[in-house]
């Protein structure tokens, strides 16, 4: 039960960067960014093959330099081209696929198992003292990441992508370029995803290029389930929430299959439907105050 507790808990930390990634271009920019499964894959893919050749730290900077790239690509599409936000996310995040494949020379999976990883290094360093040098090491990536994100958000280039998601044409009247801004935005929104990739990709030791599929559902659904734990209110209760969110998503499933309360086959069926349920909870509560009102107005 321990082990699967901790093991819950590594994994949450690690994908809480991913949901970190996902609140900043659903949240912050109010853009439903679709690149999220291609560009998961693509951080997974590059630290891969770099940790296979001996460069476990060169993998993660890697994975977030092209997880920016991928970011940026899909900001080109909406802002200079011209195509929908979520069309330009398609069109990235099925591009990416082919992309992935060639980053690992064509196949379909690669395993990084007997490689030296940061995970190993960490286990080696602390084995004597705690043996959870895994844990730990995930817990100090994903409040890196946190904390890098809360404070870049304070400083005046964040304050502008806050400003674009909250008012565009707002933005756009005070002389900021709003297109710069979302760019800007979708890159270190899906830098974080990649990194997300690869962190998990070298604490599963493996590579997969399917393996992003429906992670943006699941993104989702970690940042829900952390505003309904937290509500909505500053950006770093927002991203704390989301850390939080992803980290309860991981025990609430790992606990689901153990107790076998519904089959693994389902797990995305059932995110789809946490985020379904919470995305209509607004809409549901609106319709039943105005419903209210109106039965009152007739009562007068």
């Amino acid at each position: 039960m321990l082990m699967l507790m901790t093991s819950s808990i590594q994994l949450g930390l690690l994908y809480a960067i991913m949901a970190m990634g996902i609140y900043t271009t659903f949240r912050i920019l109010n853009i439903p960014d679709l690149t999220v499964d291609g560009s998961f894959s693509l951080g997974m893919a590059v630290a891969a093959v770099l940790t296979m050749n001996g460069h476990p730290l060169l993998a993660l900077i890697a994975a977030i330099i092209v997880g920016a790239a991928a970011g940026s690509v899909t900001g080109f599409l909406q802002t200079k081209v011209g195509i929908h936000p979520i069309l330009s996310g398609i069109l990235v995040m099925t591009g990416l696929y082919t992309v992935n494949l060639a980053v690992m020379g064509g196949k379909s999976n690669l395993s990084v198992a007997g490689k030296v990883t940061l995970f190993t290094k960490m286990e080696e360093l602390i084995v004597s003292k705690t043996g959870n040098g895994k844990t730990l090491l995930t817990f100090i990536s994903a409040i890196l990441v946190l904390l890098i994100l809360a404070i870049f958000y304070k400083t005046r280039l964040g304050l502008a992508i806050r400003a674009t998601g909250d008012n565009e044409d707002m933005v756009r009247s005070s002389s900021i370029n709003a297109n710069l801004t979302k760019c800007i935005g979708l890159a270190i929104g899906n830098a974080c995803v990649a990194l997300s990739g690869a962190l998990v990709s070298q604490h599963q030791m493996f590579s997969d290029v399917g393996f992003g599929s429906g992670l943006v559902v699941i993104g989702l659904a970690s940042v829900i389930i952390g505003e309904a734990l937290f509500g909505r209110r500053s950006v770093l209760v927002g991203l704390l929430s989301a850390l939080v969110g992803s980290v309860a998503y991981r025990i609430i499933i790992a606990y689901a299959l153990k107790f076998n309360i519904f089959p693994s086959f389902a797990l995305k069926l059932v995110s789809a439907v946490i985020v379904a349920i919470a995305l209509s909870v607004p809409t549901i509560a609106a319709n039943m105050k105005q419903n209210k009102l109106r039965r009152e107005a007739k009562n007068q």
